[in-house]
């Protein structure tokens, strides 16, 4: 399965194992991870899952969509250019080792 490392708030790290095409809040929320709210449960209205992604996996995790980009302009932390929502990103093996910040608030 592939992994992912989430940075914490805190500045601590969870490794964590994600099932191929679940998402990366799915993986945060299932497995703890302190900052991954989701209120909406994934359903790309909240805004609570927000994740910085480490430069180096940028383009693999893929483009910002519409409605990801209108939901990251009302976001409660900063948004940057490695802004993303975690419920938005599928994990895959091509993903495995991918690197994310949680957003400071939610």
């Amino acid at each position: 399965m592939p992994k992912i490392v989430f940075t914490c708030p805190d500045g601590s790290q969870r490794l964590v194992e994600a099932r191929a095409g679940s998402s990366i809040m799915e993986a945060g929320t299932r497995s703890g991870v302190p900052g991954i709210v989701a209120e909406c449960g994934g359903a790309l209205a909240c805004a609570t899952c927000h994740v910085y992604v480490a430069e180096r996996f940028r383009n693999a995790v893929g483009e910002v969509g519409e409605f990801e980009d209108e939901m990251l302009d009302d976001a409660a932390a900063e948004r940057t250019e490695a802004s993303r929502l975690s419920c938005q990103i599928a994990m895959s093996d091509a993903l495995d080792g991918v690197e994310v910040t949680v957003a400071p608030a939610q």
